[in-house]
Parts: C-alpha cells; structure tokens; sequence
C-alpha cells in the first residue's frame, strides 16, 4: 500500500518542483497555448456550422417548438465543448510534445545533475525517431485492442466477470497511462516496447499507483490540458527515483548519464538523485 500512495503522489512532487522552478514554466505554458488555441479555433468551426445547422432546422418549426431550438443550441454548446476536450486530450500530447519533450529532459538534469541521452541528430535521426514513435503508437494501440477484446469477453460472465472487467479497464488505463508519461526519458534510452512494459511491471505497485493518478487526471476534459504536461513532469521524476536502476538491469546497453546517477561515476563515489 506504501508504494500504491507513493508512486500517486508524483503529480504533486511535480507540482511543487514546477511551482518553484520558474525556468521550466515556459515549458508548461506554450504548448498549453497551443493546445487552447488550435481547441478554440476548431470549436468556433464546429459551433458555427452547429448553430447554422440548428437554426436551419428549428426555422420551419411552429412557434410554440421555440423552446427546442434554444435546447439544441445548449446541448450544441456544452456537447462540442466536451467533444473538442477529449480530442486534445488524445492529440493534445502530439502537439505539444516538442515542449514536453525538453521539459522532461530540463527536469532530469535538475533532479540528478547531470544531462540526460542525446537524441539522434540530423534528417536521418529525425526519420528514425518519427519511425520509433509510429512503431511505438502501433503497439501500444494492439495491446489497447487485444485486452479490451479480452476484457469485453469477460462481460459474458455476470457477476464475477463483469467485476473483473471493472478492474482490468482501470488496469488497462494505468498501464498505457505510464507508458506515455514515462516514455521520454525511457525513449532517450531507446528502449524497445517490450522492455518498456517490463519497467512498468518491475516498479509495481508504485506504478499502479501513478498510473491510476495519471489516466484519471489526464481522462478528464480541458483539466487535461494542464494535467498532461504535469503528469510527463511526473512521469520524469518517477523515472529519475524509481526508474533508472531498473532500466540500467534490463537494458545495460542504454547506459545513460542517470544509470551512472545511481550506479556510480568515474570517480566510484555512488551517486544518487536527489
């Protein structure tokens, strides 16, 4: 239970270092910025055409139905509202991900002093990296797929199945929760997908944890657009405390100034992060 409420409680350590590191702010409001002005541009689209559409349709209706048009409009209003929230919520991450990206790295090197891995440079490395990316979205999609089959399999079972249904979505939502909230110092590291569920696994139960926090805070409407960057900060600082020794064992080969953090420097003084 100790590690379930620790590893929940990264999204407040993230927000009391963010709190006090004005450094980093920029990092947090411009692709939140971003995120509420591509938001307002294509709900102003939306609710225009909407508007139109309802004043189209309430126009050859009796008087006594002038009631339903101004309904409609309501339910237009509220309806795209929580529509264009939960599409930033989905893509909110690709846009604003140049951003979180050196957020994540910035934080790193505060919490263990020193830099993190370089990304691969030049064309060549761009092209590798969107091609990581793409692989790693694929597959993370597959296992959304393959256990919500399995999951709605088990609604066939009444009683027990439904229960354990109940609880395999919320594990389902933590897990793909973490993958994306650690996924930028873990794919500095160039980590494969498989090793990536595996440090999830091995850091359990604080990663259940985080991860219920997480998929929760970043499930929710608008909330999400300050959630999300906060949570890839969260994300960070889970990693530089929780992580990086679990990584070092399944992946020596990524190496990393973090693993050398934790594992001992040139000088062989053991080094941890703060």
């Amino acid at each position: 239970m100790g590690g379930l409420l620790s590893g929940a409680s990264y999204p407040l350590r993230a927000l009391r270092v963010l709190g006090r590191t004005p450094g980093l702010w920029p990092y947090l409001v411009v692709p939140v910025a971003v995120n509420v002005g591509v938001g307002l541009l294509v709900y102003a689209a939306l609710l225009f055409s909407g508007l139109r559409a309802v004043d189209a349709f309430v126009v050859g209706l009796p008087s006594w139905a002038a009631g339903l048009g101004m309904l409609l409009r309501a339910l237009l209003v509220i309806g795209l509202l929580l529509l264009v929230g939960f599409v930033l919520a989905r893509f909110g991450v690709v846009l604003g991900s140049p951003w979180y990206s050196a957020l994540s790295a910035r934080l790193e090197t505060l919490r263990t002093g020193m830099a993190p891995p370089e990304g691969a440079r030049g064309l060549g490395g761009a092209l590798r990296d969107v091609g990581r990316s793409a692989r790693f979205e694929a597959l993370k999609l597959l296992l959304v797929v393959s256990v919500s089959l399995l999951l709605l399999a088990l609604n066939i079972v009444p009683g027990l199945g439904t229960l354990a249904a109940g609880v395999g979505w919320l594990a389902l939502g933590a897990t793909v929760a973490c993958l994306d909230f650690f996924d930028a110092p873990l794919e500095r590291r160039r980590l494969r997908f498989r090793q990536k569920l595996e440090v999830v696994r091995r850091s359990l139960p604080a990663s259940a944890g985080f991860g219920l926090v997480c998929f929760v805070l970043s499930g929710v409407p608008l909330l999400n657009l300050l959630a999300i960057p906060l949570c890839v900060a969260a994300g960070t600082l889970f990693f530089c405390d929780r992580l990086a020794p679990i990584v070092a064992n399944i992946a020596p080969e990524a190496g990393g100034p973090t693993d050398t953090a934790e594992t001992g420097g040139k000088d062989g003084r053991v080094r941890h992060a703060r």
